[in-house]
């Protein structure tokens, strides 16, 4: 993964379950009509889906989108409370 500025990245967690067989137009949609953000700043959007056992991530490098997709073969992604992410900045360091 290769941000331009790692340190000013900013990540946002979208707050409720999506469909996983979007790809990147369907996740730009998403960034754009109901996040209300633009897809070409420097965020890491991530997404995950009804079981939490997958993930997904979209970023604009500058050049074109970069999705990066992680499936779980065991157990699922555990920073959910009530069905919504819920990550602390100490988390993710």
């Amino acid at each position: 993964m290769i941000f331009r500025n790692p340190l000013k990245c900013r990540i946002y967690l979208y707050p409720s379950e999506i469909d996983m067989r979007k790809s990147w137009n369907g996740l730009v949609s998403i960034i754009q009509y109901e996040m209300n953000l633009s897809p070409f700043e420097e965020v890491l959007y991530v997404f995950f889906g009804r079981s939490r056992k997958l993930v997904k991530a979209i970023y604009w490098d500058g050049n074109g989108f970069c999705i990066w997709m992680k499936k779980l073969s065991k157990g699922s992604f555990p920073f959910f409370k009530n069905g919504k992410p819920d990550i602390s900045r100490k988390e993710l360091i």
